[in-house]
């Protein structure tokens, strides 16, 4: 299984940047494990803190990927952009994840925009939440 993780801004500074919401491992070492973890399926990442940046990479894995995991960042609560994207590929089995609990932060992080092209939402299980999304898959 190809599966594409598509990661949003400041997503890489996961480990450094406010680690009581997101912990101290590093995003990029974290991604590496999964790589190595799930080495059956082709995992390949992401990341970029420019929308257009991430809306050209949906469109590039959105027609070869078997699925898509995404963490847009706060581009989760604006753009419809991104979910635009989303529904123009053919792949539809997208994914979205969140390190943190975003019902328990502030109430404009309550609202997804991308929430409605997702077969599902996994939120708040640190980095874990990448792998019970790759989990799922594999049901």
């Amino acid at each position: 299984m190809k599966i594409s993780i598509i990661n949003g801004p400041n997503l890489n500074l996961v480990g450094t940047r406010e680690p009581s919401l997101y912990g101290t491992d590093s995003l990029i070492e974290y991604l590496q494990w999964l790589q190595n973890h799930f080495s059956m399926h082709e995992i390949y990442s992401f990341q970029s803190n420019i929308e257009g940046e991430i809306i050209d990479e949906i469109h590039r894995q959105g027609f070869s990927a078997d699925a898509i995991i995404i963490n847009a960042g706060a581009y989760t609560h604006t753009s419809y952009a991104i979910a635009d994207a989303l529904k123009a590929i053919p792949c539809k089995i997208i994914i979205e994840v969140h390190i943190s609990n975003v019902y328990a932060r502030e109430s404009y992080r309550r609202e997804s925009k991308i929430a409605e092209v997702c077969m599902g939402s996994i939120c708040g299980f640190g980095l874990k939440s990448y792998q019970l999304a790759i989990e799922s898959l594999l049901i």
